[in-house]
């Protein structure tokens, strides 16, 4: 494994941790990392990145170099200098199953450590949790449009540097793209690497046909024609058809690829050239800049698509630019155990839920999600199989629901690092894109569509609402008495 610098954050994390430690605050601290609001006007996400997280956070140190840096600046004093040399984090962190459907406010990740450890490593865990979540949800989006068909992720040209193209291949994968272009990503996470060819390979032969007689003899068994180099249907598709049957005498099949034009159009017109031509098998692949509507549009129009490769607005996050996940502190540690903390803000949907929090997937005997409900942790808040409960809304107002639990309370955080090191190896990206698709399954469809989704209930305990509650209270008279 390759050693992570302790740079990789804000700097306020940096100045901070030396005030922290001048301070000589030594106390334990937990925070949580959660998001406000689902992206793409979405009804849900997909967790990703921990596996990635998990590996920098073990291995993030300050090297020598890191080291003169800090001393360069002649902000940091020699005797907290000293102590980032030996820096390693030693805490405890939990979190959800990478994959898991989730939703706005709940914890997806809470960390246990020192002040200064669970401040350094914030920036290190909303960059990597913010994106890959962003591109999976993204992907998932794409993938359920087409039917869970087949896509292809062709976006590593267009992502955000190499290390946006290589984790956005990693959380595509996870969302539902079946194989990538991008030939480093399928070598490190063992994902099927995909791809055609480039109007550069036609326009380099005399003539399309010879172009396309080229290609199928040298890959024979993944021959994919691109026929829009220049007239889709007069000149394409025909020396597609040309080709295709020297193919067929040999017993191999091929496919074409739109990537330019009315796509709908042109996929009925070629699917019915390559009928007629005894082509049956063939298969047609689009791309062109394709997004979830845009898919969701030519599926419903029955356009013959088999295949789609989808690039820009994938890897990127198409009109949504970021995943708005927060870090924030929960609970500090006082003599007789975790005191729980909480932001206030004249916006009631940015003051935090205070304490060590679990989070519970309260299901239906039917196994169907019901609710998402946040209990405090290390308290005789757990939820239990036939009981009846008050779930309140996350804000601490008025709104709450009443509900038996006939099916299941499933507990989502678990503990995957313990002081430092890992509880267990994270599991293989297929199994990870496994869960995914299998925990969607949980949901009913009003909450996946892509107009005007159903909002999935994230609540919280009695409990905890009545803590809350009372830290308000508690705060508003001490504001009154200024």
């Amino acid at each position: 494994m390759n050693s992570t610098s302790a740079l990789f954050t804000d700097f306020y994390s940096l100045t901070m941790a030396q005030g922290y430690w001048k301070k000589e605050k030594r106390e334990r601290a937990v925070f949580e990392m959660f998001f406000r609001s689902q992206p793409f006007n979405g009804g849900y996400s997909i967790f990703a990145g921990l596996g990635t997280l998990l590996e920098k956070i073990i291995n993030l140190s300050f090297s020598d170099d890191d080291i003169a840096y800090l001393k360069s600046l002649n902000i940091f004093e020699n005797d907290f200098i000293d102590y980032l040399k030996t820096f390693r984090f030693n805490g405890t962190l939990w979190a959800m199953d990478e994959g898991t459907v989730v939703f706005p406010h709940e914890p997806l990740l809470r960390v246990e450590g020192s002040l200064i450890e669970c401040q350094i490593i914030e920036s290190l865990i909303l960059n990597t949790v913010n994106f890959q979540t962003l591109i999976a949800t993204k992907a998932c989006r794409v993938w359920l449009a087409c039917g869970k068909g087949q896509v292809m992720e062709f976006g590593l040209r267009r992502a955000q540097g190499p290390d946006g193209a290589v984790s956005a291949t990693r959380a595509a994968f996870i969302g539902g793209a079946c194989g990538t272009s991008s030939t480093i990503a399928g070598k490190i996470f063992n994902i099927p690497i995909m791809g055609t060819m480039a109007h550069s390979w036609i326009t380099s032969f005399d003539s399309e046909e010879e172009a396309f007689d080229a290609y199928a003899s040298i890959y024979p068994d993944k021959t994919i024609f691109l026929i829009d180099t220049y007239d889709t249907l007069k000149s394409g598709i025909i020396n597609a058809i040309k080709v295709g049957k020297k193919l067929a005498l040999q017993g191999k099949n091929f496919g074409v690829r739109l990537d330019s034009g009315d796509i709908q159009y042109l996929s009925i017109e070629v699917r019915r050239l390559l009928d007629n031509a005894g082509l049956k098998n063939a298969f047609i692949t689009a791309s062109n800049d394709l997004d979830e509507h845009i898919i969701e549009t030519l599926v419903r129009e029955h356009a013959p698509i088999d295949t789609w490769g989808v690039g820009t607005r994938l890897v990127t996050g198409g009109n949504a630019a970021a995943f708005n996940g927060v870090y924030k502190l929960a609970a500090i540690q006082k003599k007789d155990g975790f005191s729980p903390v909480m932001k206030f803000s004249d916006n009631m949907e940015k003051t935090t839920n205070p304490a060590v929090k679990q989070v519970w997937r309260i299901k239906d005997k039917n196994g169907s999600a019901v609710a998402d409900v946040m209990s405090i942790d290390y308290n005789d808040d757990e939820l239990k199989e036939g009981k009846n409960y008050y779930f309140w809304h996350p804000s601490a107002d008025y709104r709450h629901f009443q509900h038996t639990i006939e099916g299941s309370a499933q507990p989502l955080l678990k503990k995957r690092i313990i002081d430092g090191k890992l509880t267990e190896i994270s599991p293989a990206l297929a199994e990870i894109k496994a869960h995914a698709a299998s925990d969607l399954d949980n949901f009913d469809p009003t909450y996946k569509r892509l107009l005007n989704p159903h909002v999935y209930k994230v609540s919280i305990t009695e409990k905890l609402r009545k803590l809350k509650l009372d830290l308000i209270q508690k705060h508003l008279g001490n504001r009154a008495q200024i």
